[in-house]
């Protein structure tokens, strides 16, 4: 049976490829995003399978107004796929309160807000598959990064709580982690790292040269991920939590020996906080 979907920031990037995969997939999709008149080429093409809604996904209202819409036009949602965010790439200590917050209302509040409002419709069918669009980054710590990362790992934390909700209800949370792909979202974050404060040159210069080399040569095909989340999407059973990209996987692996490592190091300081522990040994400097 086609899937119905409901899809964020569905007008570029991988959104789009979503998009895209869905309806070659004989899905019916409500795609949203604030400027909807790109949509107007694939609306030609698939007529009545593509509904398409102007959403802030930080407006509450409006993302139940979404989900609304969507059962309205096709009578049941079975997707949603909460893919808006975007990212700036600046030292913390320069980045704005009003920036900071701005982008935790569309990374984290804005899966919050759709999280929610579709939770009663796939309550009520039994079924429906929710899949957080986070990012490699949200089990990372890169610098110039803090506010888009640390919404995308609330991000993570967020969704491991609400499917193990929502588990009994036979809806499955999956939160996707991509590494690099070949869409705006690089050369958007380069941009930003052209004019470093003189202070911060010398700690962000890693990632800096990182950004430079990678943007454009990305291992990430977006085509192919939007197609591997079609197919998740037929799947009775999703992980919690699925990494995406080869450049991916090294990274958070990478991450996860050095915390283990740093974990078992330090585990003489944890046990030393229980009544009756044994005299502190502390690890070597």
């Amino acid at each position: 049976m086609s899937k119905v979907w409901l899809i964020t920031g569905a007008s570029r990037g991988l959104g789009r490829a979503i998009l895209e995969a869905a309806l070659q997939d004989d899905g019916m999709v409500l795609a949203t995003a604030r400027d909807t008149s790109r949509f107007a080429d694939l609306q030609a093409r698939h007529g009545e399978r593509l509904a398409t809604f102007e959403l802030d996904v930080t407006n509450e209202e409006r993302a139940k107004r979404a989900v609304a819409e969507a059962v309205r036009r096709f009578g049941r949602l079975d997707a949603l796929v909460n893919n808006a965010g975007y990212g700036h790439v600046q030292p913390f200590e320069y980045t704005s309160s009003d920036d900071f917050r701005a982008q935790f209302e569309t990374n984290l509040f804005g899966v919050v807000n759709l999280t929610r409002a579709v939770i009663p419709v796939m309550r009520s069918q039994g079924s429906g598959h929710i899949f957080q669009i986070s990012s490699a980054g949200g089990r990372i710590s890169s610098p110039g990064l803090s506010a888009y990362q640390s919404a995308k790992w609330a991000v993570g934390g967020f969704s491991d709580v609400v499917g193990k909700e929502l588990a009994p209800f036979g809806i499955r949370v999956c939160t996707l982690e991509p590494g690099g792909m070949r869409t705006e979202w690089g050369y958007e974050a380069r941009s930003t790292l052209q004019d470093l404060p003189r202070d911060y040159q010398q700690s962000m210069a890693g990632f800096k040269a990182l950004i430079d080399a990678y943007v454009g040569h990305e291992v990430g095909d977006p085509e192919r991920v939007a197609k591997l989340i079609v197919m998740l999407a037929s799947r009775e059973f999703v992980p919690a939590r699925l990494v995406l990209g080869s450049d991916a996987w090294q990274v958070v692996e990478a991450e996860e020996d050095v915390r283990r490592e740093t974990g078992q190091n330090w585990k003489a300081v944890t046990l030393a906080a229980d009544f009756g522990a044994a005299p502190l040994e502390w690890p070597a400097e």
